[in-house]
């Protein structure tokens, strides 16, 4: 991800000189992408079915990368509140954010009005992740939790309630992520019964595939409020692109609720106390890509789309156990 987000940045740089752009095929790309100043039936219904097919086939992922091995039984509910240190309430937040605003920003493009756009982009964000929790209330391991739900009504609000109040998102959120290297020395528990390493644990409750670990590892992950300066401070010489991002992480989590589970040999494992869990508190520069100044429409599409990402950047860490950690780069 790393190595993709600095391509990305190459690519920014070389495209955002509008003089070069207005010269290239480009030109007939941009088209395309600038919303309509009057409702286009075309553009809509083209938008719906084109989200209908990503939603449908957005869906098997899921299921495939997170619920078909868990096995799938009757509709029930499921209280996980406080499970990976509330990573996963964020994340919904998080999610629920960012969907409505993509949904709005679509809806805008067809020519739909500032209030019909608002209400499509936060319905859609809000079916979007009803789907996951249906698909939570079927699986044998999880359940539907109205916690979860709240979370998303959470973050849709926050998105709603920002472009009701300023006409524009001067918050945004943002997500960092890696694929997280484990131990594979073995670990004996506290009790002197079995051993595992942290590498097949890992495996065992993220997955081990790039795209399975984006979207389980809470442990890699790290969740963002981003504030953008020159917003809340018109009058000042801070770049329009800067913003200041708060962070929230979990590290040491092995387990929903605690770091003890039971494995195939049938004796339950818990994990020695020097790999007691903790929360992330970080602080940490971040640009806003949508406040790059450029006259390209696939451009401001492009970083619209890529604002949802967190880019490494030096990092201020106060954690749980009480340490003030600098990181020269934090992903």
């Amino acid at each position: 991800m790393v190595s993709f987000l600095r391509k990305i940045v190459f690519l920014i740089i070389i495209l955002s000189n509008s003089t070069l752009l207005s010269q290239s095929a480009f030109c007939k790309i941009d088209s395309f992408f600038i919303p309509q100043n009057e409702f286009s039936s075309t553009r809509f219904y083209s938008a719906l079915g084109i989200g209908g097919v990503i939603y449908g086939s957005g869906t098997y992922f899921l299921y495939d990368s997170w619920y078909k091995d868990n096995g799938v039984g009757r509709f029930h509910r499921f209280d996980d509140r406080g499970e990976w240190l509330h990573m996963d309430k964020v994340g919904h937040v998080y999610t629920a954010f960012n969907q409505s605003s993509i949904m709005y920003s679509g809806a805008r493009w067809t020519g739909l009005n500032e209030n019909k756009s608002l209400i499509f982009g936060v319905t859609m964000g809000l079916l979007l992740q009803t789907t996951v929790e249906i698909l939570d209330g079927f699986s044998d391991k999880w359940g539907f939790s109205w916690s979860d739900m709240t979370a998303n009504v959470g973050g849709a609000s926050l998105f709603y309630l920002q472009r009701k109040a300023w006409g524009e998102e001067r918050i945004s959120f943002k997500v960092s992520s890696y694929k997280r290297q484990y131990s594979k020395a073995l670990i004996y528990n506290s009790v002197g019964k079995g051993s595992v390493t942290l590498d097949d644990r890992a495996n065992d409750l993220f997955g081990s595939t790039f795209a399975q670990r984006y979207l389980k590892d809470y442990n890699a992950q790290t969740y963002w409020l981003s504030f953008n300066l020159k917003s809340f401070f018109r009058d000042s010489n801070v770049p329009a692109w800067l913003n200041i991002a708060v962070g929230y992480s979990g590290e040491n989590m092995y387990g929903g609720f605690s770091n003890d589970w039971v494995p195939k040999s049938g004796e339950r494992f818990y994990l020695p106390s020097k790999y007691d869990r903790y929360a992330q508190f970080l602080i940490a520069p971040d640009i806003d890509l949508t406040k790059i100044k450029t006259n390209s429409h696939f451009l401001k599409t492009l970083f619209k789309g890529l604002n949802i990402f967190k880019m490494p950047t030096p990092a201020l860490e106060i954690n749980t156990k009480g340490e003030l950690v600098f990181h020269l780069l934090y992903k």
